[in-house]
């Protein structure tokens, strides 16, 4: 996917459930390789994320499965919750789900 960098600032992100994450404020770029590797998202659902309003969180780029109005990312099971819901047994698989 080939695409200006400007277009994704102030985007909001949803995964693919439809679950709203939060809004495009930066994105990580990793010059050399010319390819973006990041989003920097803030403005973060309540629900999902334990921050103070001013934090934020970077979402690995190879999540992003598409980019429009919005920008979609794949829902990864557990991964957003907060510290305090994940199970103490929880355990971590080796391979990731398909």
């Amino acid at each position: 996917m080939q695409a200006e960098v400007s277009i994704l600032f102030g985007l909001n992100v949803y995964t693919d459930k439809g679950v709203y994450i939060g809004k495009v404020n930066d994105v990580v770029l990793e010059v050399n390789e010319k390819k973006a590797t990041g989003l920097a998202v803030t403005k973060l659902n309540p629900d999902m994320f334990e921050t103070s309003g001013k934090g934020g969180v970077v979402i690995p780029y190879r999540w992003v499965t598409a980019v429009g109005d919005v920008v979609l990312i794949r829902h990864v099971k557990d991964q957003f919750k907060k510290p305090e819901e994940i199970p103490e047994d929880y355990d971590i698989p080796d391979e990731e789900e398909q």
